[in-house]
């Protein structure tokens, strides 16, 4: 292990669950669609944890991954026991370098590429992405108006353009999600 701090324009690929065993094994959330391109032994992890854990500033070490009953389960360098993995729950996994040999796929983004970007709407700027938020049904942006933060469903329908170059995202709404909502009730008579 390693003093290192959290990159910059790095890949976010797993979440560790739990302990897993006596002999420091630990339960992974996958950040990642091809585990066994990001999880092979020898891989170096940057670890985002809370500031008072003992973690902090550290990096790891791939020995193994393991699948049991469809569930990931890694063995890192130095964790030989079940109160080591324990202090370890939590934290998420950061390469520093997004290396991959695969062509690109159309209209796929890392989130570190999107946060940031200039949100336009009918080409004025309505804020700027600060995280993007990943659910099962689809993937929130979340973005700064200067106001507040507003959640936007990064799909299609909504999301018109993005260029990473220009720094900007183009989107066409839904009436509502930018604006106040309108209070529709009468005034009580005699107001």
């Amino acid at each position: 292990m390693t003093t290192a701090k959290r990159p910059e324009s790095g890949l976010r690929v797993g979440r560790l669950l739990k302990a897993h065993g006596l002999k420091g094994a630990i339960k992974l959330e996958l950040y990642t669609d091809d585990p066994a391109l990001r999880f092979v032994p020898g891989s170096v992890y940057t670890l985002q944890v809370p500031d008072d854990s003992p973690w902090i500033g550290k990096t790891v070490t791939l020995t193994e991954l393991k699948w049991y009953n469809d569930h990931a389960v890694v063995f890192l360098d130095g964790v030989t026991d079940r109160d080591t993995a324990e202090s370890l729950i939590k934290a998420i996994l950061w390469v520093d370098e997004v290396t991959d040999s695969r062509p690109a796929e159309e209209d796929a983004w890392y989130d570190y590429q999107l946060v940031g970007l200039n949100v336009r709407r009918n080409g004025d700027s309505v804020g700027t992405i600060t995280r993007v938020d990943h659910f099962p049904a689809q993937d929130l942006l979340i973005i700064d108006t200067g106001d507040r933060e507003v959640m936007v469903p990064f799909v299609k329908a909504i999301v018109t353009g993005v260029d990473i170059e220009a720094g900007t995202m183009d989107i066409d709404p839904p009436t509502g999600l930018f604006e106040d909502p309108i209070d529709d009730e009468p005034e009580p008579a005699g107001a």
